[in-house]
């Protein structure tokens, strides 16, 4: 397994370790048992008669008995482990994440937000309020060795404290459909003096920069480039690429320009209109998108001509 870099991890590897190296110690056990008792009684040129021994009562005590207090210890074991994943300290600072079809969305106390970025403070204990917009997606950070399902009309939560700065991957590990391999994040331990740099400056994202480059900015931190290429070619939705000003057939036989009421609807409710050749599986952005982070999306699209 890679290295266990919260404070839980190193709990929950020895737990995976004792049922590991036990699995081997009575694999190996019951292999040579096995091994033994075929060259100890092969058949031979004369036939002999079997035991009368019919049942060893030692013997079947022993190999219900141990199973048993195994069985034991890892329960007990696993739920201390359980308790202390899955009940978050008092004062946790808590980060709200949706899953949707195919991304992650970060939303912090201060208004900040992210999409497939949760960057968290070192050293401080991170509680995650977890919920799903569509299908049931499953939050997994192997690193953290952490896993909840998150899961449609329901707050699903769990926790962890990072000891050091880093940088680690983050999936979905329930399949969710047709990009579910593209549902891929990253978790960032910042430093808490970093960290309170980045969350300042996240919640005043945008400023400074044309709207046409803070759209840019917002289509890779807003996971649009998850399904929408811009260089021209197709892929899980249309490419973004001289897509303004155009007309696009929509599936039900009918034709719609490309304007900005056209993309503003598209992004809110898109499954309104529905372009010939795809299926209709973009999420809804609403609640995840202000009036000026649409604006910006709209002048970047806009600023995509073909030469």
């Amino acid at each position: 397994m890679p290295p266990g870099q919260s404070t839980i991890a190193p709990e929950v590897d020895a737990l995976f370790n004792f049922i590991l190296y036990s699995a081997i110690v009575f694999f190996a056990i019951v292999v040579l048992t096995i091994v033994y008792f075929v060259i100890r009684y092969r058949r031979r040129g004369k036939e002999e008669l079997t035991s009368g021994v019919t049942q060893n009562l030692k013997l079947e005590i022993l190999w219900t008995a141990i199973p048993i207090i195994l069985v034991v210890i890892v329960f007990f074991w696993g739920f201390r482990v359980y308790l202390k994943m899955y009940v978050s300290p008092k004062d946790a600072y808590e980060i709200k994440v949706t899953g949707q079809q195919w991304f992650w969305s970060f939303n912090y106390p201060n208004g900040a937000s992210t999409v497939n970025d949760l960057v968290v403070p070192v050293g401080k204990p991170i509680r995650l309020l977890m919920s799903s917009k569509d299908v049931i997606h499953s939050f997994y950070v192997p690193d953290f060795r952490i896993k909840m399902d998150v899961l449609p009309n329901r707050y699903t939560g769990i926790w962890f404290e990072a000891p050091e700065v880093g940088e680690h991957n983050l999936f979905c590990a329930e399949y969710c459909g047709t990009s579910h391999s593209d549902m891929i994040g990253r978790v960032r331990v910042l430093g808490e003096y970093e960290f309170d740099q980045w969350i300042q400056e996240g919640a005043g994202a945008g400023e400074g920069v044309s709207p046409a480059e803070y759209g840019k900015q917002l289509y890779t931190s807003k996971a649009c480039v998850t399904c929408h290429r811009i260089d021209g070619v197709p892929h899980t939705g249309p490419s973004f690429l001289g897509i303004y000003g155009e007309a696009q057939k929509m599936a039900d036989g009918s034709s719609v320009t490309v304007d900005e009421n056209y993309i503003r609807e598209s992004i809110l409710h898109p499954q309104a209109k529905i372009v010939a050749g795809f299926q209709p599986v973009m999420p809804t952005y609403q609640g995840l998108l202000d009036d000026r982070q649409i604006d910006a999306l709209i002048a970047f699209i806009k600023s995509l001509k073909k030469e």
